[in-house]
């Protein structure tokens, strides 16, 4: 079993720093695959940039920043399968 499922099962947040997926949210239990998971995407509360932003410490500025990049480089691939 992965540490976020643990986590995720046990409603207690991660305390493995070293872990790619840690970050500091106890909101989240401090992984960002459950702060991303489905039961997150299906609740009624939506993450605004804001509150991206201010899990991972950058301006919201510097999220829709990185959200053009990740849009436009979707939009590359895809644009060589037609």
């Amino acid at each position: 079993m992965k540490c976020f499922e643990y986590n995720n099962m046990r409603k207690t947040s991660c305390v493995k720093k070293e872990c790619r997926y840690w970050m500091k949210n106890s909101k989240s239990q401090n992984c960002c695959l459950i702060a991303s998971s489905e039961e997150s995407k299906n609740s009624t509360e939506k993450f605004t940039l804001q509150d991206i932003g201010d899990i991972f410490k950058v301006t919201r500025m510097r999220i829709c920043q990185i959200e053009k990049i990740a849009i436009n480089k979707l939009k590359d691939k895809f644009a060589n399968f037609e």
